[in-house]
């Protein structure tokens, strides 16, 4: 059964990373919450995930001109750094701890997406 989850969960995640909408958001809940993995291992796999997953995805949107490369640059110089910064920041955090962080941002960017939706209707 397990083996099952994991597949249907990597489809999901894949899916969603494909389309650009971070299968990790979908994918660290899954982990957690169906297979009990710790907060901070199920962060680790979704990095080792996505790092696979993006090359594939980078291949295909370039192919497709929908990469902005002086942006990506920015992108990357500020997401390196401040990713350093998360990962010492994580390393003193407990795991439980950071199951409620992320919860709340979850719980956050719901509300946000909710907002956007009716905004739009107006």
């Amino acid at each position: 059964m397990e083996i099952f989850l994991l597949i249907l969960f990597g489809l999901i995640g894949g899916v969603f990373g494909g389309m650009g909408m971070g299968g990790g958001t979908l994918l660290i809940p899954l982990l957690t919450i169906f297979l009990a993995v710790n907060q901070k291992l199920a962060q680790g796999y979704n990095l080792i995930a996505f790092l696979v997953m993006a090359v594939f995805v980078l291949i295909m949107h370039t192919k497709n001109k929908m990469v902005d490369i002086k942006s990506v640059i920015i992108l990357d110089v500020f997401g390196v750094a401040f990713c350093i910064l998360g990962a010492l920041l994580i390393s003193v955090i407990e795991s439980e701890i950071l199951h409620y962080i992320y919860a709340g941002f979850l719980i956050l960017l719901s509300f946000y997406e909710f907002y956007k939706l009716f905004q739009k209707d107006k």
